[in-house]
């Protein structure tokens, strides 16, 4: 027997019954949020060039092939850039903004024992066309609405803003390979190899105020916080505008859910504004993810803003079966067994039990018999004997 035939590659893993169930019922859940919010469903392909990410996503992360010309492909690793490419050709001519979602799988590498799978589904959105800050507060609205839909216990967002976190980072006298290392302790809120990093630069504001980032976590008393640490016109202004947006979102009824973190940076560098994230009861992940990307479409040649997020769907379904809102396919209640020339009456048979509610299944088997010994092992309570005159099996 070959190796790998009785195994799925590392990163991914086979769903079975209730899982199935609870993958479709929170894609329903939200294909019906963003189709009543004026959203229209794209898919887009699960191979693109290389080329579509190239220089935006690590190279090192995503699955490569050839196709038969030579050509560099990927699997779709993230649906925001084929979207974004799918905008610039297919809908250069709608009007806008223009209100996409969608629900399909991406993949990536992750390190074996980062506990993420290498396949995960994603639903989401995206607002193209608006830079206006009623367009970041409505995305935010809506992505705490996707989580109050699904009532499986508290939630809470989480909101930054890339200018912030780049205005201090641009002041460091640091190179660009600790520059990024630094993004990243950030993000893993490795807070000990941060500290280390910075102890090797020359002591500055900017240093002192990217130290204090773990702790800038909270109300609006971290804006006024972080106002003290750092005095740049791009710091103002990205404290300005989360300011202006955490007051809206509490006017939402909101204020409860929302937290400001300035410590949140994005492993995708194509965010431009505000950047968040969202996560639920019972789970250490983030469950959504997103914010503005204004110059990302310019890649396309076309120069739109635009701001969405994309939601876990595995993270989603896993919590509802936890919580007990998915429940277990109804049970096969009638099995349909044919006498020998009488097969199609009895397909027949179960299409007519079908379509009154009675979950029921066709015999396979050729005698009675059997039919009876499989019915008890499955527990199906009745077997129906149908040809001629029809006799049941209690």
């Amino acid at each position: 027997m070959k190796k790998y035939v009785r195994v799925t590659p590392e990163g991914t893993r086979d769903l079975l019954f209730e899982e199935c169930i609870a993958r479709r019922r929170a894609e329903s859940i939200l294909s019906n949020l963003f189709l009543s919010r004026g959203f229209s469903e794209v898919m887009t392909p699960g191979i693109e060039f290389f080329d579509v990410f190239d220089t935006v996503l690590p190279a090192q992360s995503m699955y490569k092939m050839t196709d038969a010309q030579g050509r560099l492909l990927v699997m779709r690793p993230d649906s925001t850039l084929p979207i974004a490419r799918l905008t610039a050709t297919r809908l250069k001519d709608a009007p806008l903004p223009i209100r996409l979602f969608y629900t399909q799988d991406v993949y990536r590498f992750n390190q074996a024992q980062s506990g993420y799978l290498d396949q995960e589904f994603q639903a989401g959105i995206e607002l193209i066309g608006a830079a206006s800050e009623m367009a970041d507060i409505e995305v935010l609205s809506l992505a705490a609405k996707a989580l109050e839909l699904f009532d499986i216990g508290d939630y809470r967002l989480e909101i930054g803003h890339v200018g912030f976190f780049m205005s201090l980072i641009d002041e460091l006298d640091a190179d660009d390979d600790t520059r990024d290392n630094i993004r990243t302790f950030i993000e893993n809120k490795n807070y000990a190899a941060l500290g280390g990093v910075l102890d090797t630069l020359p002591v500055c504001k900017a240093v002192d105020a990217v130290r204090q980032l773990p702790r800038l976590f909270g109300g609006d008393e971290v804006l006024k916080a972080a106002a003290s640490l750092c005095g740049n016109e791009q710091t103002r202004c990205a404290l300005k505008f989360l300011d202006t947006l955490y007051k809206k979102l509490c006017e939402l009824g909101l204020s409860q859910k929302v937290m400001i973190d300035l410590g949140l940076v994005h492993q995708h560098e194509y965010y431009t504004g505000v950047i968040f994230r969202g996560y639920i009861e019972g789970g250490g992940d983030s469950v959504i993810s997103g914010g503005r990307y204004d110059t990302l479409l310019s890649r396309f040649g076309c120069d739109l803003p635009a701001t969405g997020f994309g939601i876990n769907m595995d993270l989603l379904a896993r919590r509802m079966l936890a919580c007990g809102c998915i429940e277990s396919t109804a049970p096969v209640q009638v099995l349909v067994h044919a006498k020998p020339g009488h097969e199609a009456y009895a397909l027949k048979k179960a299409d007519e039990m079908a379509s009154k509610g009675v979950v029921c299944e066709v015999s396979v088997f050729s005698s009675i018999n059997e039919a009876r010994l499989y019915a008890k092992n499955r527990r199906i309570p009745k077997v129906l004997e149908v040809g001629g005159d029809i006799r049941s099996q209690q």
